[in-house]
Parts: C-alpha cells; sequence; structure tokens
C-alpha cells in the first residue's frame, strides 16, 4: 500500500488533527444547530431533534462502546491508538452533557412557539374531562394490550432491558403511609403504536398532542388497579448498549449463522449509558441502576422528562404549510424524459442521476427494462442497504423469474441492516438469484451494477457506479450521484469489480476506477502529488474535495504538505473533519466546511486541477483507514464533458453556498459562513433550481 513510509510524522513536519469523536460531536451539534435556526420551519425543527437523538444513540452504541473497550485492554492504550481512550470518554461525557442541557432548552422553545401555532404538546396532567375519555378509551382499545408490567423487588433478577427502547420506572405508594410502596417497570411499546397521539380538536380549535408515554402515565391506574395504592409516579428512563458484533474466525460456520450468533450477543451487549428523568427519586434511580449493575457508572445521564426523540423524526405533519418544509418534487432528467429505452440512451452518452432532486424511479426503470428485455443476458448488483418493500429487489426477482442470470453481492455486516440483509438474501435465493456474501475480511461498500447485453452477437456493458445505495427511501433524503454509463473504460473494469467477488485470490488490475483496498489510497496520493509538483513549478495547482468524513492521517498529512507547496484546497465535510484548516505553517491554504440542511449531504466527488486539464471522480468512499484498507469502493472518473461540467457547477454552488455552511476550524466553533451578511446563499435550493433549468 503506497504510503507507508509516511507512518512516522517527521519531526520537522508540523502535524496536527482534531480528535475524530470530538469532530463527530461537532457535527452533531450542527444538526442541533437546525433545530435551533428560526429559519427552519417548526415541525422541521421538531424533527431535527429527533435526527440529533438517533445520531447520538448510534454513536454510543458503537464509538463509545468501541472506546470502552480500548480503554480497559491496557495501560498501554495511550501508546497503541495514539490517545488516552479514558480520557476522551471523559471529554466524550462532558461535552454530551452540555449538548443534552441545549436540546431541553431548544425543545422547551420549540413546544412555546408550537403553542403559539395552535399546537400543543400536552401531558397527562393537562387533559380535560372529554380528552381523558378519549384517551382512556384509546388505552383500552389499542395499547393495554401491548404492555407487560414487570414487577420489581430485592429479589428480582438483574434487569435484561432492550437497547433502543424506552421504559418507565415505576413507584407506587400510598399518600396516607409513603413508606408501603412497589417498584415496577413498563416498556413503551413504540415499536408497535405510534408515539404520538393526536387528540380530537374539540371546541378550542387547537391541535392537542399526547406522547405514548403520557398515555400510558394517565392509565397506570388501570394497570396496576389489582394494587390498593393511590400515588402512582412513572419515570423515563433508556440505556444504550454496545453494537459491535463480534464475529470469529470459526471456519466450520457459514457468514450467516455467525452474523445471527452476534446479532444475539447484540441484544445483550455492554451497557455504555444510560439516561434518566432527573426528577426520578433517589430510591427508585438507586434500585434500578443496582439491578442494571451500574452503581458508580461513569455514562449515567440526568435528562428531561422525555427520551428516545429519535422517534421525534416522524413527528405529526400537521398545521398550517409553513410549519413544514416546502416540497421539492423530483425532477425529470432532460435525457430521460419520454424516452421508450434507458438503455438506448445510455449507449449513446453518459447520464448522471443526482438525488433525491432527480428521481430514482430512473434505476428502478432501467432495472425493469434490463428484465424483460431478450438480449439481456446477465444483470450483477451490490446490496449494502435497501428499503423495506425495494422495488430494486422486486425488479431483480422479476428478472431472475424471466431468465436472466441475476447476481447479488450482499454485505451482511452492514450496520444495524444485518438482519434485514440476511432475510434479503434467503428471498434472492429462493427465486433463483446467485447470492455472494461479500469478500472475507473486507466490507463491500461499493455502488455498483452491471447489465450484460448481447447486441449484435457481441456482449456490451451498461454499469452503474454511484456513491449511494440502492434504497428507494434513502434516495428521497441522501444527496447522492449516479453514473450511468456503457464506456467500455469504465464498464470493463466494473466487471473485473465482479469477477473479484467470484474469484477473490485473484487481484485485478484497474487503470480506470480506483478500487479499494488495492489502488485507492496510492491513486489519490499520486493525484496530490501532482499538484504539489505543479504549485512548485508555479503552474496552476488546486484540489476540491467533498465527503462525509475525513480522518485519515496519512491522506490528511498530504494535504496540509499541498498545502505548504501553495495548493489551493478547498473542502466540503458533512461529518468528522480531523483535518485543521488555516493553521500558519501547516494548513493555511486549506479551507472547509460543512454543509448541513434539510437533505443528508451524502456524495462523495474529488476534483484536482491536473494543470489545467481538470479530473473529476465521484466515489463512494470516505477518507477514512476502513474505506481505503478495509472495504470494497469504487471511485470512478467523470469522462463525458457535459457530465464533469454538471459536477463541477453543483459543487461550486456549495462552495458558494453561505445559509447552511458552517466554516470547520479548531475551536469547532460551527460559525456560519454567512454570518452577518444579508443575501443568504442556500445551496441545496439553488441545486435544485439549477437541475430544473437543465436542458437535454
Amino acid at each position: 500500500m503506497a504510503g507507508k513510509k509516511e507512518k512516522k510524522v517527521k519531526k520537522s513536519e508540523k502535524f496536527e488533527v482534531i480528535n475524530r469523536d470530538l469532530s463527530w460531536l461537532s457535527f452533531n451539534a450542527r444538526v442541533l444547530q437546525e433545530a435551533d435556526d428560526d429559519r427552519v420551519p417548526l415541525v422541521e425543527r421538531m424533527r431535527f431533534l429527533g435526527i440529533f437523538s438517533n445520531n447520538l444513540d448510534e454513536f454510543f452504541r458503537v464509538r463509545v462502546a468501541t472506546l470502552r473497550r480500548m480503554g480497559v485492554l491496557d495501560t498501554n492504550a495511550k501508546k497503541e491508538f495514539g490517545y488516552d481512550p479514558k480520557k476522551n470518554l471523559d471529554r466524550i461525557q462532558k461535552t454530551v452533557v452540555e449538548q443534552q442541557k441545549e436540546f431541553e432548552r431548544i425543545f422547551q422553545e420549540i413546544i412555546r412557539k408550537l403553542e403559539s401555532k395552535g399546537i400543543v404538546l400536552l401531558n397527562e396532567k393537562q387533559l380535560s374531562k372529554e380528552q381523558g375519555a378519549f384517551v382512556r378509551n384509546y388505552f383500552q382499545t389499542t395499547v393495554r394490550q401491548t404492555l407487560v408490567p414487570i414487577m420489581l423487588d430485592k429479589k428480582s433478577k438483574m434487569l435484561n432491558l432492550k437497547d433502543k427502547m424506552i421504559y418507565l420506572a415505576i413507584k407506587l405508594s400510598r399518600s396516607t403511609d409513603r413508606s408501603d410502596f412497589r417498584y415496577a417497570l413498563i416498556e413503551v411499546p413504540t415499536q408497535v403504536v405510534s408515539r404520538f397521539l393526536v387528540l380530537p380538536q374539540g371546541k378550542s380549535n387547537k391541535t392537542n398532542i399526547l406522547l405514548l408515554d403520557d398515555v400510558v402515565r394517565f392509565c397506570l391506574d388501570d394497570v396496576f388497579q389489582i394494587f390498593d395504592y393511590d400515588v402512582l409516579e412513572a419515570y423515563t428512563i433508556k440505556l444504550t448498549r454496545d453494537a459491535e458484533l463480534d464475529i470469529d474466525d470459526d471456519m466450520q460456520q457459514g457468514m450467516v449463522e455467525k452474523i445471527q450468533r452476534s446479532l444475539k450477543k447484540r441484544k445483550l451487549g455492554q451497557l455504555v449509558r444510560f439516561i434518566y428523568d432527573a426528577e426520578i427519586p433517589p430510591d427508585l434511580l438507586i434500585f434500578i441502576t443496582r439491578k442494571l449493575k451500574l452503581e458508580n457508572n461513569k455514562n449515567l445521564i440526568a435528562g428531561g422528562r422525555y427520551h428516545n426523540f429519535k422517534d421525534f423524526i416522524k413527528f405529526p405533519g400537521i398545521g398550517d404549510a409553513s410549519l413544514q418544509n416546502e416540497e421539492l418534487p423530483p425532477l425529470t432528467h432532460p435525457d430521460l424524459i419520454n424516452q421508450r429505452s434507458i438503455l438506448d440512451v445510455i449507449r449513446k452518452k453518459d447520464v448522471l442521476l443526482t438525488f433525491p432532486y432527480q428521481s430514482f424511479n430512473y434505476i428502478i426503470e432501467l432495472l425493469r427494462e434490463a428484465a424483460i428485455d431478450p438480449k439481456v443476458e446477465h444483470i450483477q448488483i451490490n446490496l449494502y442497504r435497501v428499503g423495506e418493500k425495494s422495488r430494486v429487489v422486486n425488479a431483480l426477482l422479476n428478472a431472475a423469474k424471466n431468465g436472466k442470470q441475476v447476481t447479488a453481492i450482499v454485505e451482511l455486516q452492514a450496520r444495524f441492516d444485518e438482519e434485514n440483509n440476511i432475510k434479503l438474501s434467503r428471498k434472492l435465493q429462493d427465486e433463483g438469484v446467485k447470492v455472494i456474501f461479500g469478500v472475507p475480511g473486507l466490507k463491500v461498500h461499493s455502488k455498483l451494477l452491471l447489465i450484460h447485453r448481447k447486441e449484435r452477437k457481441k456482449e456490451v456493458l451498461y454499469a452503474h457506479v454511484g456513491t449511494g445505495n440502492f434504497h428507494e427511501v434513502n434516495s428521497r433524503i441522501y444527496t447522492d450521484h449516479a453514473l450511468l454509463t456503457a464506456d467500455e473504460r469504465i464498464t470493463t473494469e466494473v466487471e473485473k469489480v465482479f469477477e473479484f467477488f467470484l474469484r477473490n485470490y485473484e487481484r485485478a488490475n484497474f487503470k480506470s476506477l480506483f478500487v479499494s483496498p488495492f489502488n485507492t489510497r496510492k491513486r489519490f496520493i499520486e493525484l496530490i502529488q501532482q499538484e504539489i509538483h505543479n504549485a512548485k513549478r508555479h503552474h496552476p495547482a488546486y484540489i476540491t474535495l467533498k465527503m462525509n468524513n475525513l480522518v485519515d492521517e496519512e491522506m490528511i498529512r498530504w494535504l496540509y504538505r499541498a498545502s505548504q507547496a501553495g495548493v489551493k484546497i478547498k473542502i466540503i465535510v458533512r461529518g468528522i473533519c480531523s483535518l485543521i484548516p488555516g493553521v500558519s505553517g501547516m494548513s493555511e491554504n486549506i479551507e472547509a466546511v460543512s454543509i448541513v440542511d434539510r437533505f443528508l449531504e451524502h456524495a462523495r466527488v474529488f476534483i484536482f486541477c491536473n494543470d489545467g486539464k481538470e479530473l473529476v471522480y465521484i466515489s463512494s468512499a470516505d477518507w477514512m483507514q476502513r474505506n481505503l484498507d478495509h472495504r470494497i469502493e469504487v471511485s470512478t472518473p467523470i469522462l463525458d464533458t457535459q457530465v464533469k461540467k454538471q459536477v463541477l457547477d453543483m459543487i461550486n454552488i456549495q462552495l458558494k453556498g453561505t445559509a447552511k455552511s458552517r466554516i470547520i476550524d479548531r475551536e469547532q466553533t460551527n460559525r456560519y459562513k454567512g454570518e452577518g451578511k444579508k443575501d443568504l446563499l442556500r445551496s441545496q435550493i439553488e441545486i435544485y433550481n439549477y437541475l430544473k433549468k437543465l436542458k437535454g
């Protein structure tokens, strides 16, 4: 692998990075900024609270869990990893507690502003007589049968609570004798019942909403009616478990069996966070934490009355139109509109689809066409994540039923989609699809589709190389690019990637594509070195990068060297950015921004000046060690002049953006690029308008 000699930093070389976990928390702070932004419609602000909460859950399940594992290894952890995992956990804890306070402030502010718009989030103590009757009836018909109360006492076994769920910790007592009490626990059934109950409007013309937690609270007397207690208190608790899968090297077991066994272990994973209502009585909190063996645990976090705000991603779309984002209907593509055959179009010219601005239906239609085209013989595809009721999968099944050879590379280790992908693989196999479970030791993260078609006794290949998954639901939220091409310089090498999945003991050579773990790192370093060379010769030299995460220290080191040589570098990074821009003597020629807006920026684009002959690539890979060295990732050059111009235009719009761009700096202040300016450019809306005006 290229750059191995660069593992150690020269003493004379200035090299600093931001810790990846603290940088990630800074990214999630940008999500929280959206919830705090008055320019964002109120219902959307509530949903951003849900996104923030969901992000934080996954962070604890994966990164915090990993740090805890690292911290217990031995006293040499700092030497091994370059930092002290335990101290890092302390910094994370401090930051999370501060963000939690900010979260609660924003939540209360949104509630107040919704009330001014006639939308009221009630609790169980605020219900009128009529509302109470409605809630009790709803409880009896919809909720009661889903509840499983657990009575607790000193003899109770250690609690085995589920990850990702919320529970009501309950204390039952008598107003005449508070020393006579019982404890209980109820799982709030949010997986089978909506978290939000919209109450009948009534005479006030206000829209009232009651959370499922409070529906249960209101009806606790019904649940515990066999007991003679008149004081019933309920406080929300939630825990987060280590979600990393331990997959051993037992050669006697297949990958499916290994994943299934690991998923069972995940449900009993080590506790890494316990959140509780700060109002909970101390005796109840102590009892539960002892039963969970969490006494004196640093990962106990006091919070507000409600938890699992991830459910707020689905906050009801109620109220007038101003409370939600204006709809942006997916656009037609000028080259594909009213065309009888998508394959005919791709044969003549490359096509770039950009989601969610343009319709993902074109991918479905391409697969449907291939499924019934008598000249199509074979369809090959990477499946990393797909929708629950995937039309992509249905099209593949249809192709198999039509006698086509269909090969699907299914990645069983797609985090949190493992169970779905096991079910998917069995469904495909049942219909005659050849399923390959990735490559041993490498996660398959590439986004490839290859269609083999017989034309005039010759096989012609049609390829899709993308930055995002074949997931129609995500395609409405994630910004991604998909290149459709019949250019042999690309398609023949996509075919080599699929051949590697079949015969992974053979290593292919790639000239056009960058394929991890074979040549991606090496080729990107060579391109950076070329820019350094040109800058030193006083030729034009610049680099523009867009990705989700920039963490790999070797790639950062080369960017610092390029900056010091005079190469102008602009970076758009959504999530983690360990690189520190704008530091004299190290990175003064580097600018970096992060865009967080209504769509999740997911596309990876890499642009190099190349002495005036710009090279443009789109990719499935971020610049992290896992993407460069431990996964199958594919980057493709954009060879078509018109498509290249489209990519460059969209990147330039994002670089000019001010409304939703935050400046990345050492202090992680997340200052808006357009701070203090009147005329702000919102890049996502501008890109939508740009694509709307395109003509074929």
